[in-house]
């Protein structure tokens, strides 16, 4: 089921529309705005952190839910070299870059349609020279819910070389609300991209082993981090599958497959009191867990790191899928 909502106006020269999915006792939101995953609800539960209030998404400070691009996460002073030639990006983040900009595509409303009797799909035209990107992109997300697993097809087809690096933000909580610290996490990897106080990367891939960000054997967030310092760190995945898995005390089970290279861990720390979430809620620190996969944060300016540079002969793709169903509970 598909429906406008006017009440949003006209962003992008058209309605927001916003499609649900369904199937048994899982109901999932997509939004044409910003191909935000508004709401996830297992058995009436929200899964998923996000506005009651759909008019709330036209700021969203959080990214609540978006597809973050056209390249995701951190770029150092906005600035990188491509062909010889200084590109600047907009700097939205201090002096440096962050998810593709003041409107990046998680900003822009795209177009939406059904796929199949459980499938959307949304795409986006992203001109040259938006946010201080070269060349025009012409992006593609296809969404599908298969009983508790849904998948992204993320597709991006550049008319001249150019980064794309795109990475789904949703927060998850498996218990409906509230602080997420006692959610065990498993994440199959063995290395993180160290980084400044500014999230950017040094350039180093570190060992995860005997740190706090070593989630190869699952433990919750509280007995990795029983400080509170929070996570906003880029794992360097090995390749296992599956990728990754939480669990929260009541027996619901996230579970991740990604082809990417690199997963953006994230726990809310930086997100203060919001109000108008999902059934009253006022969202807090540590209320949302962030799962994002991804090629790794500045990797414009670093060239040993996987590269993001995609053309017409070589176009962007990615698959990501997310199981939430109930298991055991502790």
């Amino acid at each position: 089921m598909i429906r406008a909502l006017p009440q949003l106006g006209q962003i992008d020269g058209h309605e927001v529309r916003e499609a649900v999915l369904e199937d048994g006792d899982v109901r999932i939101s997509i939004l044409s705005l910003g191909c935000i995953t508004r709401d996830w609800r297992v058995g009436g539960v929200p899964m998923v952190l996000g506005y009651a209030d759909p008019a709330d998404y036209l700021t969203n400070p959080n990214y609540f839910g978006v597809i973050a691009g056209r390249v995701a996460n951190r770029t150092a002073m906005g600035r990188f070299s491509l062909d010889g030639e200084t590109v600047q990006l907009s700097q939205n983040e201090g002096a440096n870059h962050l998810h593709g900009g003041h409107r990046g595509i998680g900003a822009r409303n795209w177009q939406l349609d059904q796929d199949a009797a459980q499938s959307v799909r949304l795409t986006y035209h992203s001109p040259h020279g938006e946010e201080g990107y070269p060349g025009a992109v012409d992006f593609t997300v296809t969404i599908t819910l298969a009983g508790n697993t849904l998948t992204y097809v993320m597709e991006g087809s550049p008319d001249r070389p150019t980064p794309i690096n795109l990475a789904q933000h949703s927060y998850y909580n498996l218990t409906g609300g509230g602080p997420v610290r006692d959610h065990r996490v498993m994440v199959h990897a063995n290395g993180f991209t160290a980084s400044d106080a500014n999230g950017i990367p040094t350039g180093a891939v570190s060992d995860a082993a005997g740190t706090r960000f070593d989630f190869n054997q699952p433990r919750s967030l509280e007995q990795a981090d029983p400080q509170q310092l929070g996570y906003d760190i880029n794992l360097v995945l090995d390749g296992k599958s599956p990728t990754a898995m939480v669990q929260a005390p009541n027996g619901m089970q996230l579970t991740l497959w990604s082809d990417q290279p690199g997963l953006q861990l994230y726990d809310a720390m930086h997100t203060g009191p919001t109000p108008g979430g999902h059934d009253g809620q006022t969202y807090d620190r540590f209320h949302g867990l962030c799962l994002e996969p991804q090629s790794f944060p500045d990797s414009l300016n670093n060239p040993d790191f996987p590269p993001i540079i995609y053309s017409p002969e070589r176009p962007y793709r990615q698959t990501l899928r997310v199981e939430i169903a109930q298991g055991k509970p502790e």
